[in-house]
């Protein structure tokens, strides 16, 4: 029996987690949001983090209830992310595990979303499309390490989505890209964009200043709604990344497609991705936004398959990166 907390602060969503023997016993979370037309930037969502992160530790305990001496490991989110969140979070998961005495594990945050995906899901070895405000990937298992099939190379697909909000001032609460969601569903003229998928990889930066350039021209003269344009950006990127991530199932010969991060909570994308699936005879695998939104269990349950496999961290390697590749990590814990 395994039962690990896992803190998760690499972005403007801080949580903390505990698991045991794969079920989950608290996730609470909370998360940093900046007025329309604003992003959120380091410094401000670290201070967010340390405001909030003892309460957010205390509430997480109390809806586990357990004591600190149950605890077998304590994980934390050494990267990819923003810098001084990322810190915040580590230096606060290195206090309970000295004060605790417990053995420290730092995680991978995106094989934190596969790993959930795969336990809530229940898939077994998918090709997986990992999209999110910092990451856009297309990943498969094979021998020992999840491989990067393709993946954006610019901006990732939520900070495409995130930043077109600010142009058309859309409120941040719950979040930018769910607010984009609830409007595209009511747009009915596309607007033709850029459509930029080269190989296996994806860009979004074009299609974002495309639209930064033309969307006040649009509204005024074009005839289109801020709907058409939320629904135009939605169709074009989605479809990009159902294209690549076909390529991906193909070349894999895999019969399972699982999309996780926050913006796998799309409906549409979804939609568009079972589509694909059902043309293909594979089957989609997607969470809510419980889990695909960042949360501490997800790093409590990849870092409990770690520890349960005999992967140990020495302290001095406690630290965190901002760039921290999915392909980095060996996956001691699969051995199929």
């Amino acid at each position: 029996m395994v039962i690990a907390i896992g803190f998760e602060g690499s972005a403007n969503k801080l949580g903390v987690g505990i698991v045991k023997d794969s079920v989950v016993l608290a996730n609470p979370r909370i998360t940093y949001i900046t007025p329309p037309g604003e992003g959120f930037m380091p410094k401000e969502t670290a201070q967010h983090h340390r405001q909030h992160v003892l309460s957010v530790l205390k509430k997480a305990l109390s809806e586990a209830k357990i004591q600190t001496k149950d605890i077998d490991v304590v994980c934390y989110t050494k990267g990819p992310g923003m810098g001084a969140p990322l810190a915040t979070v580590a230096i606060v998961a290195r206090t309970v595990a000295q004060l605790w005495n417990k053995p420290i594990l730092g995680v991978n945050h995106c094989i934190g979303h596969i790993e959930m995906g795969r336990l809530i899901t229940g898939a077994k070895n998918p090709t997986v499309l990992y999209v999110s405000g910092g990451n856009t990937q297309i990943i498969a298992y094979a021998r020992k390490r999840y491989r990067i099939f393709g993946e954006t190379i610019d901006i990732a697909v939520g900070n495409c989505l995130d930043r077109f909000a600010r142009v058309l001032k859309i409120s941040n609460d719950p979040s930018p890209g769910y607010n984009i969601e609830q409007l595209a569903k009511k747009g009915e003229k596309y607007v033709p964009l850029p459509y930029c998928v080269k190989g296996m990889d994806v860009s979004f930066s074009g299609i974002l200043s495309y639209m930064e350039d033309r969307t006040d021209n649009l509204l005024k003269e074009g005839g289109y709604t801020p709907e058409d344009l939320c629904f135009s950006l939605q169709e074009t990127i989605f479809a990009m990344l159902v294209e690549t991530t076909e390529r991906a199932l193909a070349h894999c010969n895999s019969s399972e497609v699982l999309i996780v991060g926050g913006v796998g909570c799309n409906l549409r994308l979804q939609e568009m991705m079972s589509v694909m699936c059902e043309e293909r005879g594979a089957k989609l695998f997607a969470t809510d936004e419980r889990f695909c939104i960042d949360n501490g269990v997800m790093i409590a349950h990849a870092g409990a398959e770690m520890f349960r496999s005999g992967t140990i961290m020495k302290w001095e390697d406690s630290t965190v990166t901002q760039r921290y590749r999915t392909d980095e990590v060996e996956t001691t814990w699969r051995d199929d």
